[in-house]
């Protein structure tokens, strides 16, 4: 999984609907503990689609074995949970953006945090989760895979056109500085997953 390539079947939801393998390396030495995030900024939604949020990693789980996103949390390290993705669903779902519209990014985020546990249980929302990212997130990988369902394209014109942002198929999909390694950040980041 890479910044701008496009998603293996594997890891959208009409193939193999599993979450990918994540490791990170470079947190500050202060890190208390992690989250793993997957937001699809670029949902036709007013608030993105949030994918993925595991919560209550332990500071010394540096990786994620593909599949553990599965909903009865049997992949995940002892104490972490899922929450409910937009998809009404614990655990990962996959991408799945209309048939024909432009590519969608999905920003998979590593949080490390400045506290073991957010408080928060597997009932909590994924706006919740991202709030509380926000005020206790230290540094922050994050690497941008898209994925286009390429059913339709005749779709992708018309929607352009309806909402009035051609910008979408010439926006570039960038590395944020320190991709793919965690970095100190002064802004923290909810950032999750999408449809």
């Amino acid at each position: 999984m890479r910044d701008g390539e496009m998603l293996a079947d594997a890891h959208i939801f009409a193939g193999g609907n599993t979450s990918p393998q994540l490791s990170w390396s470079g947190f500050p030495p202060e890190t208390r503990g992690f989250a793993v995030t997957c937001f699809d900024p670029d949902a036709p939604t007013a608030s993105g689609w949030w994918h993925w949020v595991v919560l209550n990693l332990s500071a010394d789980v540096t990786s994620l074995p593909a599949g553990a996103g599965n909903p009865d949390g049997s992949g995940l390290p002892a104490g972490a949970i899922s929450l409910r993705n937009d998809m009404g669903q614990h655990g990962y779902g996959g991408a799945a953006p209309p048939e024909g519209d432009f590519p969608h990014r999905y920003l998979f985020a590593v949080h490390a945090l400045d506290s073991e546990a957010l408080g928060l249980d597997s009932s909590a929302s994924c706006a919740v989760a991202g709030f509380n990212l926000t005020f206790h997130t230290i540094a922050r990988a994050v690497v941008t895979p898209v994925f286009q369902n390429l059913s339709s394209r005749s779709a992708v014109t018309t929607r352009v056109v309806t909402a009035g942002d051609p910008g979408h198929h010439t926006r570039a999909v960038a590395s944020p500085p320190g991709a793919g390694r965690l970095s100190r950040s002064t802004t923290g980041s909810g950032a999750g997953g999408g449809w």
